[in-house]
Parts: C-alpha cells; structure tokens; sequence
C-alpha cells in the first residue's frame, strides 16, 4: 500500500508545488519548441537539442526564485554530481534539486510522445518530493514522502503483480551497445520469464508507469540520478519496491536499478539479473 503515516503537507507543500510548476513550465517549453530546435551530438547516439537548454532554464528560474539557497543539479551544462550533491567534504547537501528536463530526448528528436520532465528535490541525498511530467499526454505524476503518489491529482497504485510470467516488463539499454554485453545477457536472463518486454525510451516515464499499473517491473543499468530521482519516490509511494540490481538499497548515484509493482516481483528479477 503506499506509504502515508509520516505525510506533513504543511512542511513539504511549497516543494511539491515547486515540483509539478517546474516540470509543467519545462514541459510547456518542449512543447513549443518542437519541430523547430537544432540538434548537435552531445556524444555517441546522445542528442541535445536547444529544447534541452530552453526546459532547463525555465525550471532554473522557477526554482531558484523560490529556494534561493537550494543547491541545483541539471542533466544539461552542469559542473558535476559531486559538487551539486556534497560539499568538499563529501557530505551530502541538505537540500538538491535534481532535474531533467528532456527525458527521452530521441524520442522527442523522432517525433515519437513518450519523454517527460523530471524534477525532484533531495534532503541529504534523499527524494522528499518529485514529479514527473508527460506534457504529450498532460500527465502529472507526483510522490511527497510519506504522502503516497499521484497521477493528475489522484491517488495511484501499482498493479501488486507477483509473478514473472504474468508481467509486462520495461528495460533501458546504453545508447550503443555491443552484442556481448552484459546488459544484452541481462535480457536474454529475464527475457523467456515474463509475459513481454517494451523499451521506450524514458526511464522516468518507465518507473511513473510501475507507479499506476501500466507497468508491472523496469531495470536499468545506463540510466542517471536526473533519469530517475522523482520516479524512484513515485515508486516507493505507490507501494512499489526499488532496490539496487543486486537486491540492496538503490543508490540514486549510480542509478542501476530494478524497480517492480511488489517485493516478490522484484526478487525474481533480482535473482536472474544475478548481481
């Protein structure tokens, strides 16, 4: 069931709130600049488009016009994880916003709907609100800790699925990716156990879809903490389990993961994984 007994509205609200208007204010922004943004290689099979910069800026602005003091950790033009999650020292900051404002960035290039706005904020090193926009779809899912998730304002559950062979399971592959892999055996692992596979292109809007049910499991192995901060917490808060590939705690870090609709699930695909 989702995770309601430490909920404090009061405390979090302006967070939340900050969460849903930054990614709506960057989704507005992908929307306006499709099918007229140049494309340049960021790096092999890894597009940025000015569309990236534009979103980014918009939910910097928002963000920090309101929290000031907050550190700020963007996927585009950015210094670095290290310094926006931890001071010289290596003590986490106390509070981080962690954002992506193109998730699924080929998939916008192609003309194809599924990416998404992420936006989460992190107290040392931790998720305390998120959100995930699909400006395509408008939809809007958010997670406060302790508060349960959200699709467009309504609670979400996942689908409570126990059983491999019934599910419908996403998974994330590397831009390139070689015919001996270890992400190509990881398939080849889960893939004659389960019902089917999708890969689509957005590792946030991958983990929301566990969160509602549309999804029933999801691992990654090339995915980044801006990919999946607010989803891993919509996860969570949708009674969902997301441990690191080998069973663990997930370290948002490293951002290698299995994410499932309950613990059973997410011990199966553990256990063939094999990590």
């Amino acid at each position: 069931m989702p995770r309601r007994s430490n909920c404090n509205l009061a405390v979090m609200y302006d967070a939340i709130t900050t969460c849903e208007e930054a990614a709506r204010a960057g989704g507005e922004v992908l929307l306006s600049w499709r099918k007229r943004f140049s494309v340049r290689e960021k790096g092999p099979a890894d597009l940025v488009t000015d569309a990236d910069l534009a979103s980014q800026e918009a939910i910097r602005r928002l963000v920090a016009g309101r929290f000031p003091d907050h550190a700020f950790l963007g996927e585009e033009g950015e210094s670095g994880l290290k310094i926006a999650l931890a001071d010289a020292q290596g003590t986490p900051a106390e509070w981080t916003w962690v954002v992506d404002p193109l998730d699924g960035t080929t998939n916008y290039v192609h003309g194809l709907a599924q990416y998404a706005v992420s936006v989460a904020l992190l107290r040392h090193g931790k998720p305390e609100a998120g959100c995930v926009y699909d400006p395509v779809a408008d939809e809007c899912y958010t997670a406060q800790r302790g508060c349960g998730a959200r699709l467009n304002g309504e609670p979400i559950t996942g689908s409570r699925q126990t059983d491999l062979a019934q599910s419908l399971v996403a998974v994330s592959f590397p831009a390139r990716i070689d015919a001996n892999s270890r992400e190509l055996q990881d398939f080849l692992a889960v893939l004659p156990h389960c019902q089917a596979f999708r890969r689509m292109g957005s590792a946030a809007l991958n983990l929301c879809y566990v969160a509602a049910g549309s999804l029933d499991a999801y691992w990654a192995t090339s995915t980044k903490i801006w990919d999946i901060a607010a989803g891993a917490l919509i996860v969570e808060e949708a009674g969902g389990a997301i441990t690191s590939l080998a069973g663990g705690p997930v370290d948002l870090a490293a951002a290698k993961f299995v994410a499932a609709a309950s613990e059973p699930l997410n011990r199966q695909i553990v256990d063939l994984l094999g990590y």
